[in-house]
């Protein structure tokens, strides 16, 4: 890679969506997008102009949220910012990872008590069809899902970590730890790198992750804008 090329992680999405999850892609001239029962994440080309904003518009629909992770320029005229938080991005350095002897593949038939785990702890967007970005391993106690993660975006050569989420009954159990390094042992086993991303302010999860070998590659931010309901008349 040459001094100043971009790097796949800065654009994960679309590094995703025009490589190992290109079979999820909708497409719009240059804008590509995940089914919307599958993840909220959409992909803009590194520098878009007019025609891609037109085009995320009118795949998105008037009026409708986008996120807009990964996009540090100005927004056109009428777009409005409905959400933003400070966010990092990490990437592994040295993790010592495993697999688990109490961990279980979770499935399609899991996702109802998948939703429920998501509901009560919050860690992230998860949707009815998220289960087929990657893996997802969870936890069961007494016959329970108590503790998850799994894969999201899968840029070439990478693999993001994501779900990660426990119980509250049964935090402080060091859970999370082991199933974020059983993740990432399955990643690493297909010769991909781990890595994941969190908010800024999430400074206990982040030191938990430096603890375990992951460390800062960048910061992010997780925004979302509204698509105006009108767009400015195309000048011919």
């Amino acid at each position: 890679m040459t001094a100043g090329a971009p790097h796949v992680l800065d654009n994960p999405a679309l590094a995703s969506l025009t490589g190992p999850h290109a079979h999820f892609a909708e497409k719009r001239g240059r804008v590509l997008r995940y089914p919307v029962d599958v993840s909220p994440w959409l992909a803009l080309p590194d520098a878009p102009d007019a025609g891609d904003w037109a085009d995320l518009a009118a795949l998105a629909g008037p009026g409708a949220e986008v996120p807009l992770t990964a996009y540090a320029g100005q927004l056109p005229e009428g777009w409005e910012i409905t959400f933003h938080v400070e966010g990092v991005q990490l990437v592994d350095d040295g993790l010592t990872t495993a697999p688990d002897p109490e961990v279980v593949r979770l499935g399609p038939a899991d996702v109802p008590e998948i939703l429920d785990l998501i509901e009560r702890t919050r860690p992230g967007p998860f949707l009815p069809r998220t289960i087929e970005m990657g893996t997802y391993l969870g936890i069961r106690r007494d016959g329970a899902l108590v503790a998850m993660a799994g894969e999201r975006l899968h840029p070439p050569g990478w693999t993001e970590i994501s779900a990660v989420c426990t119980d509250a009954a049964v935090r402080g159990q060091g859970l999370a730890t082991r199933l974020v390094l059983a993740v990432a042992h399955g990643i690493r086993e297909r010769g991909e790198t781990p890595f994941l991303h969190t908010g800024a302010k999430n400074t206990g999860a982040i030191r938990l992750y430096e603890s375990l070998g992951f460390r800062l590659r960048r910061t992010t931010a997780f925004l979302a804008a509204r698509v105006p309901e009108r767009l400015p008349e195309a000048v011919s």
